[in-house]
């Protein structure tokens, strides 16, 4: 291997353990306040939502109202896999019979 090899791996090494250092002096940085510490507690509900979101725009109806079933199913039962599920047999069941189309 050539030196820029060499000096590519080292800046890459440098620059992952660099991130790496940053989060975890950041993370107990804000930790250390409160507001940030709320916002970081709701920070993956707002992800799974913007994801949820941007998918949805461009759906069919089938996807609109498996979206909306699956919703239903998370507020009544708390539990991400029975959401998962439902939302999943929902999209199978609509497209399988038609239904939403």
């Amino acid at each position: 291997m050539t030196m820029d090899h060499w000096l590519l791996i080292a800046g890459l090494a440098v620059g992952a353990y660099g991130l790496r250092l940053a989060g975890l002096i950041g993370g107990q940085a804000i930790l250390r306040h409160e507001r940030l510490a709320t916002l970081l507690d709701d920070l993956p509900g707002c992800l799974i939502v913007a994801l949820v979101a941007t998918s949805l725009a461009d759906a069919s109806a089938t996807l609109w109202i498996a979206a909306a079933f699956a919703l239903v199913v998370a507020i009544l039962s708390n539990n991400v896999v029975v959401t998962m599920a439902l939302g999943f047999a929902a999209v199978f069941g609509m497209q399988y019979f038609g239904v939403g189309v």
